[in-house]
């Protein structure tokens, strides 16, 4: 008896683009004792269980699983817990987060809107009976008390179970307390509403009202018996929720945290450690400036420490702002040309380093993530390293070409590595810069590899990756051009050019189906300097210009086939696709919009007016970056006619089906012949197993049938 080898889509779909099985969630004890991790079993299990490696006895063991915890019951996630993955993009299931004490001794974690708690050195996990479903449990620093989120009321319990209250309950049901709002979960990437004092003796607490913001409704039509589902969706120019922060002592002491609201509405980043007082990073509607704002929880004043201001936009980076142990600012900013690290008000980096984020802060130095600067040696094209910084200078921690990242406590650094040689991600454990374990993966391996050349292209020197067929010739100079396909992201927040294996499966897995594919990271994408990321201001399509400019340079040096070109995306590289088509039918021949944005009055507040503007200010830049108008017609469309395929989730709240349907609707009145693929039941994140296989067949069954090729 044989067995048939499983389709790349249908491994791909199954294991989650391979990120099942592999280690992840990392914390390290501050004495250096272990390493827990988040990992589930197989390349194929999606149920994580919490996992703790010893460094002492170089053992590893699991300290909770799912499974034995639920009794073998099946998981039941609340709306709240649903939302809360979505904007994480946690596909995942088990345990998917956790959070512990200061000492790495005890956490916690929700299952099945269950609460639970681990004990990390015995290995033990036992549940805490408290009001459901729990959301975003995490211990005070002493590990004596669970603070949690219920109902929309930030409750406290003793780690033993005991003396289970509210501090804070909704007054409404438009108020919660202890969780992020929509807006600062998807696009500020501050995914908590509540922080531990250091002290553990009180806490500070957002609470939004999402009274002001607008009532939307999504529902399924393949279930037209079920009631719509409301959200709460702030789009450009309309109000955002009203956030306010407290301090709430375990006792039910309340004091409000005061600042100028009206003009700094955005929350952007609490940090509270034993360095400092409580940090916080406010920023006004349109991003242009923001304070850093020292608070006294006795009083809930706040006293500013530092300011920002940029004529463009303010970026926020992951791990800032936040106190050093001497007590000094710790933050990115862009200076010079440069973004770069600052410690107090000194820059510790130029411009041979583009800062990325902070991922640890030390006593004698800092370690952070950076690609490749303008003023950088070598272009280092895809790549992202992990550096040690102080006021001696720079330290590259990671070595090998690859896209790095570490997390550190102490003298034990965990660090993360992807490169374009090997499947997945290794990840190893470094004490004082020597490896003293390496925790395993179980990530299936891939049945293809990608045959990629890292390069740049056009006057911009954008870069770019090229693959071609597993077989096709070695010695392109002789070798018939192929038809092009495009598959960029291509927007802000999104790099695909990265030199790692995992990250071109799926252009490979095309490129076998007889393309040449180039994924290219124009202006507006992340990772080189702060000039290449504005260059968007108040214009998104200067995005298709460099996808252009890409394609066409390379075309002189690759066996590129420009008279059948086609272009593929998803969310903004799926408004990129049908821009191609719509705008420059001279270069694209076909395109695949997936989920993308085609009205940006219709996407959200802090992300769009970042990039576009206020549109009731000035709606020229909506106007000309939108596909469609405000009256139901295509903007600005060119001829000829290029076949389109559009897909979207109809569960989709991010970027909603509206998207896709007044596109749709357009392309109908203007009489251009369009697919329309909807998928009942999905959002914004990859399908489910049948469906993602079938849609990376059908799309290559449409570029072929679009662009003229055989079976």
């Amino acid at each position: 008896m044989t067995t048939e080898p499983v389709s790349f889509p249908r491994q791909h779909a199954r294991t989650q683009r391979f990120t099942l099985g592999a280690p992840r969630a990392f914390a390290v004890a501050p004495d250096a004792s272990r390493v827990v991790f988040l990992r589930s079993d197989s390349g194929t299990d999606r149920a994580s269980s919490l996992r703790v490696l010893d460094l002492t006895e170089g053992t590893e063991r699991v300290a909770a699983d799912p499974r034995a915890l639920l009794g073998g019951s099946l998981e039941d996630l609340s709306p709240e817990e649903r939302a809360r993955r979505e904007r994480t993009r946690e596909g995942g299931a088990g345990i998917v987060a956790y959070a512990t004490d200061t000492a790495v001794e005890l956490a916690s974690f929700a299952l099945s809107g269950r609460l639970f708690t681990a004990e990390l050195r015995a290995g033990t996990a036992r549940e805490l009976p408290v009001p459901g479903p729990v959301i975003d449990p995490r211990p005070a620093p002493d590990g004596r008390h669970v603070a949690y989120v219920a109902g929309g009321a930030l409750r406290v319990v003793g780690a033993e179970g005991d003396g289970d209250r509210a501090l804070a309950e909704p007054e409404s049901e438009s108020v919660t307390y202890g969780l992020a709002e929509f807006i600062a979960a998807e696009e500020m990437h501050r995914h908590r509403g509540f922080w531990w004092a250091p002290e553990s003796d009180r806490l500070l607490v957002a609470r939004a009202d999402e009274a002001p913001v607008r009532q939307w409704w999504i529902s399924d039509p393949a279930h037209p018996e079920r009631e719509p589902r409301q959200v709460r969706y702030p789009a450009a120019g309309t109000p955002d929720a009203d956030v306010r922060l407290f301090v709430i002592g375990l006792d039910g002491t309340r004091t409000e945290v005061a600042w100028d609201r009206a003009r700094y509405p955005y929350l952007a980043s609490v940090h509270w450690s034993a360095a400092g007082a409580p940090l916080l990073l406010v920023q006004a509607r349109d991003q242009r400036s923001q304070l850093y704002l020292a608070v006294d929880p006795e009083s809930g004043a706040t006293r500013m420490v530092h300011a920002d201001e940029d004529r463009t936009w303010l970026d926020l980076f992951p791990g800032t702002p936040c106190w050093s142990p001497s007590g000094q600012l710790v933050r990115i900013v862009d200076e010079g040309g440069a973004r770069v690290l600052a410690v107090g008000e000194r820059p510790l980096t130029g411009a041979q380093l583009h800062l990325r984020a902070v991922l640890d802060v030390g006593e004698g130095d800092v370690l952070v993530s950076a690609s490749a600067g303008e003023e950088a040696a070598e272009a280092e094209t895809g790549e992202t390293h992990v550096y040690r910084v102080n006021e001696l200078g720079v330290e590259r921690v990671s070595q090998e070409p690859g896209v790095h990242t570490a997390v550190r406590a102490g003298d034990v650094t965990v660090l993360v590595s992807a490169t374009l040689d090997r499947p997945g991600s290794r990840v190893r454990v470094l004490r004082g810069g020597e490896q003293v374990a390496e925790i395993a993966s179980y990530a299936e391996k891939p049945g293809i590899s990608p045959r990629v050349t890292l390069t740049q292209g056009g006057a911009r020197r954008i870069p770019c990756a090229v693959l071609m067929p597993t077989d096709y010739p070695r010695d392109t100079a002789t070798a018939a051009p192929l038809p092009v396909l495009l598959d960029p992201y291509g927007g802000p927040h999104g790099s695909r050019v990265m030199a790692a294996h995992n990250a071109y499966l799926t252009s490979q897995w095309f490129a076998d189906q007889g393309f040449a594919v180039v994924v290219a990271d124009g202006r507006g994408t992340p990772g080189r300097s702060p000039a290449w990321e504005k260059a968007i201001h108040h214009d998104f399509t200067v995005t298709l210009d460099d996808q252009i400019e890409a394609l066409q340079d390379l075309a002189k040096s690759h066996p590129l086939d420009l008279d059948r070109v086609a272009i593929r995306g998803w969310s903004y590289g799926g408004y990129l696709s049908a821009l191609a088509v719509l705008r420059r039918p001279d270069v694209f021949h076909a395109g695949i919009a997936g989920a993308p944005v085609t009205d940006w009055h219709l996407y959200d507040t802090h992300y769009t007016e970042r990039y576009l503007g206020d549109p009731a200010a000035d709606p020229q830049p909506y106007e000309h970056s939108s596909l469609v108008t405000g009256d139901g017609g295509l903007s600005a469309p060119a001829g000829p006619h290029r076949p389109l395929m559009i897909v979207h989730g109809l569960a989709d709240d991010n970027v909603v089906v509206a998207h896709a349907l007044r596109l749709s609707s357009a392309l109908l009145a203007a009489g251009r012949p369009h697919e329309v693929l909807p998928l009942s039941g999905v959002t914004h994140m990859t399908p489910q197993e049948q469906v993602a296989e079938n849609l990376l067949l059908l799309q290559v069954d449409f570029l072929k049938r679009s662009l003229g090729l055989g079976g």
